[in-house]
């Protein structure tokens, strides 16, 4: 049985997805950030960084949302591509742009607005504008979009990774452009949400 250590913020909330998608068996076990049990001797032997989500698997210990997502796909089989490296390598360019865009920069807007001490304007708009251009792009190029994808899976575990992560640009009511995040998030969802079901 998988021990997945969590709390409610975006990237566990992506792992336990996956779980519920493929209906493995796991174990919830709760970690109060706020009271700082990340930081307790127990936590910190299963993971050196301190953070949720962690999951455990027998003797594997994996950490950080989308390594453990990856782990999951490859353990399952489920919301892989077909064999090859091409298709691979689509599914590990999706997965790293939620891990170093999407999901940072809509962290960074969720922190500079919500808990910084002090408003600061520049860092406000940067991530905010920087989380919702992330938001705003398309999987597929423009001469086929609105065309299912190739490969339902390759969109299918990125969109587990953003389905969370982008949820917090949408409590955004400032503007950056021709959309709002509400909208953007909105049509994003909507276009991962149609190439999963085509």
């Amino acid at each position: 049985m998988i021990t997945f250590y969590y709390n409610n913020a975006p990237n566990p909330m992506k792992v336990a997805l996956f779980l519920e998608e493929t209906g493995l068996d796991y174990e919830p076990v709760p970690v109060d950030t706020r009271r700082g049990e990340q930081h307790t001797a127990e936590f910190l032997a299963i993971n050196p960084n301190r953070k949720v989500p962690v999951i455990v698997d027998g003797e594997t210990t994996v950490f950080d949302s989308n390594a453990i997502l990856l782990y999951l796909a490859e353990k399952t089989g489920r919301f892989l591509p077909p064999e090859g490296p091409g298709k691979r390598g689509e599914l590990l360019s999706w997965l790293m742009f939620v891990a170093s865009g999407v999901g940072p920069y809509s962290g960074q807007a969720v922190h500079f607005r919500n808990n910084a001490p002090e408003k600061l304007p520049y860092a406000l708009r940067r991530y905010l504008c920087r989380g919702r251009r992330y938001v705003s792009v398309n999987p597929l190029p423009r001469s086929q979009q609105g065309i299912a994808p190739r490969s339902r899976n390759i969109f299918r575990n990125a969109h587990m990774a953003l389905r969370k992560a982008m949820r917090p640009l949408s409590s955004f009511h400032g503007r950056c452009g021709p959309a709002s995040a509400a909208s953007q998030r909105a049509s994003a969802l909507a276009f991962i949400s149609r190439s999963i079901s085509a």
